[in-house]
């Protein structure tokens, strides 16, 4: 039996070590009853939503037609994302998925950007996009599709959708998380609330204050 004893000791090591990995990557925490709808008027913080009272919901909880039409395009982008997720779909409260409709003009872009809660996979409804997400190796890893292709953007990673066809082109996004959350890279570091500082951004970009204040003008809030 001594002569066991190392052995199972590794053994539950390598056990609780796959266990934690397990949780580590993992998206949203997995639900502990059949349903949490969201109370979004709650003024309780929680790492998510509390739950509404149970005898107060309905099938409208998990039900949304907000994704059914294409969304307008004419804005800076020429790209629009419109998310089916716990905001507008309280039922989805714990259950860690979501959806997104993105649509994008000719020559639009749905620019850099991450998602930190989430990895994406995109169907193309219609028209074509180049595609593509950058490692933390900086490779760069893109494709173009049409129609009926799918790809995916693994969690936390840099990525981009650009129509470079004549014809508008649209996609259906699903995420492993209620809410994936996205940080656009140039609204973040030109247009946040206070401001990154000028020599910040002019050391870290190798330019100077002068066209990252230029820069900076680009991403104020339209009035």
């Amino acid at each position: 039996m001594a002569s066991q004893t190392p052995f199972l000791s590794i053994s539950i090591s390598l056990a609780l070590a796959a266990f934690l990995f397990f949780i580590t990557v993992s998206a949203d925490p997995d639900m502990l009853q059949d349903l949490c709808v969201a109370d979004l008027s709650s003024g309780i913080k929680v790492n998510g939503f509390p739950c509404k009272d149970a005898a107060n919901v309905t099938s409208l909880d998990f039900f949304s037609q907000g994704i059914a039409n294409p969304g307008l395009t004419n804005n800076t982008f020429g790209a629009l994302v419109t998310g089916a997720n716990v905001m507008t779909i309280p039922g989805l409260n714990t259950l860690g998925v979501s959806l997104a409709r993105i649509d994008y003009a000719p020559g639009g872009l749905n620019p850099p950007h991450t998602h930190p809660r989430a990895t994406e996979v995109v169907y193309v409804l219609e028209g074509t996009l180049d595609v593509g997400f950058l490692t933390t190796a900086n490779k760069l890893i893109a494709q173009s599709l049409k129609k009926g292709d799918v790809f995916a953007f693994p969690k936390g990673l840099v990525h981009f959708q650009k129509n470079n066809g004549r014809v508008p082109a649209s996609v259906v996004a699903a995420f492993n998380s209620q809410l994936p959350g996205t940080q656009s890279l140039g609204a973040t570091l030109f247009g946040s609330t206070p401001p990154v500082p000028d020599s910040v951004l002019a050391q870290a970009f190798q330019t100077s204050p002068g066209t990252v204040k230029h820069i900076k003008t680009k991403f104020q809030p339209k009035t």
